[in-house]
Parts: C-alpha cells; structure tokens; sequence
C-alpha cells in the first residue's frame, strides 16, 4: 500500500515534495508487540522525518485529505508556518476540516477550479460528569478560537471573524472561486483534477481505518470474553502460576481499549 504521508527530494536538492494524502492520525497502541507505534500521518513523524532536509529552501505540500486529529493537524501546521522555507500548498482534491488548517501554512496556495475546501468547528466523544463536560465544551471553544486564527492570518482583511465563525457553524463547503475571493487560496492550478478519483483514494484510506477498527473492537471483546471466562478444571487444579497466565488477556485488554480510545481524538 503506498503511504498516506511521504515526505521525499525532489529533483532539486533544495525542494521537498510532501503529500498528505488521507486521515491525519496520531500514533497508536499495537496489541501484539505491547508498543506504542507512531502514526505515518502524525506532527511526530513529520517533524523527525522534516529534520533530515534542513538544506530544504522550499516546500511544496500536495493535499488530498478529509482531515483528522485536530491536535497532530495543527502541530503540523506550526511546523510548516515556522520554518524558513518557502512553502507552497497544492490542494490535490479535498482539503477538509483540519486539513484545511493545514493548507493555511502555504504562504501561497494553489488550487484547480473544481476542488474542494471545508472548514468546521472540531467535536470530540466525551464522558463524565456535569463539572467534565462543560469543561470539555470550554476547551472545544478555546481549540476553535486557536483554529480560527489559521484562516484569518491567510485571509488578511478579506475575511472577518464573524464571517469565519458564521461559516465553520454551518460545516461551510469551498469552491477554488469562494477560496480565493476569501483569501483562503491564491490562485488556480492550471488543470482540474480529477474528483472521482480524489475521493476513491480517499474512500480506500477510510476503509484501510475502518478495517483496522474493526478488528481492534473485534480482539477486545475477545480477550473481555478470555479474561471473564471462568477458570479451566487444569487451572483450578494448578499452580499458582495459572493466575498470572490469566490476567495477561485483561492487560492485553485494557490496552487494547486505551488504543481504541485514542481513536476518538478531537476532530475536525
């Protein structure tokens, strides 16, 4: 499978080629190896795989993304925004949600006329008591306030921040035309892309997720299942030992559960 986030030399030894193609993701915990394993699409990942061009006097960012993790997409954002190259953003289809955030460290931004732009505020899961969630509704607020700023330093004077508020509540969906008349974007590619295929990249990255959620919930209930089942007649009748083979599988659980739970980040 070829890799959602590639950072790579281009034939000019001074510019660097990114493409963040798919879900922008933090890293997770892999069950088998008992190991946290960095996401290929985490601020981490770019940031070491970043350090090893520091000759780099331009970037160029290609953007087919729906977003994800508000927390890597905008650490990554801060990374391009405080380097010294010149950084130029190529929206490749689809820069939505946090990965429009990230299009707005291109200190030029380029886009065919008919791809495609959405900005909204984050969410999150939460649970707790009443005092945990107004506090979670607190820091959704403070997020969305640190987020805006992104759009309004691109937009200069040709968007407001009521305008901006306004448009991330309604989950605002952006031609190239309403980007650039915005500020959002600076000009147009020379050729159109081609959506369909855009979104079937996409949709396989998606899947590929889904895939690998599906089989982490499915390997956690079967180990709550092994660490709940009653003890064999052979561990009852065995020795001590017996008990600690037995709370492996409930270790095995809870980190498994941890990683599950670190799927529902705060988005955008």
């Amino acid at each position: 499978m070829k890799r959602l986030w590639e950072l790579k030399q281009s034939a000019q030894a001074d510019v660097l080629d990114m493409y963040l193609y798919g879900d922008v993701e933090s890293g997770g915990y892999d069950w088998w190896s008992g190991q946290y394993v960095e996401s290929e699409t985490s601020a981490a990942h770019f940031r070491d795989e970043l350090a090893k061009y520091p000759e780099a006097r331009e970037i160029r960012v290609y953007i087919n993304s729906y977003g994800g993790s508000v927390f890597e997409g905008t650490a990554i954002y801060n990374q391009l925004r405080r380097h010294p190259a010149k950084v130029t953003v190529y929206i490749d289809g689809f820069a939505c949600s946090v990965a429009s955030v990230v299009a707005m460290a291109g200190d030029r931004v380029v886009m065919p006329r008919n791809a495609m732009m959405m900005i909204h505020n984050a969410y999150l899961y939460a649970v707790g008591n009443a005092a945990e969630l107004r506090k979670a509704a607190d820091d959704l607020d403070a997020i969305n306030r640190g987020n805006r700023q992104a759009y309004l330093q691109k937009a200069g004077d040709r968007l407001s921040e009521e305008a901006l508020i306004a448009m991330l509540d309604a989950e605002t969906w952006l031609t190239a035309e309403d980007c650039i008349r915005l500020g959002l974007a600076d000009e147009y590619a020379e050729k159109d892309v081609d959506l369909e295929e855009a979104s079937a990249v996409l949709e396989k990255a998606k899947l590929n997720v889904k895939q690998r959620i599906q089989l982490q919930k499915a390997l956690a209930a079967q180990l709550r299942d092994m660490a709940a089942a009653p003890p064999t007649q052979a561990a009852q009748e065995g020795p001590p030992q017996a008990s600690t083979e037995k709370s492996e599988p409930i270790a095995h659980t809870a980190g498994i559960m941890g990683m599950l739970g670190g799927v529902f980040d705060i988005r955008k």
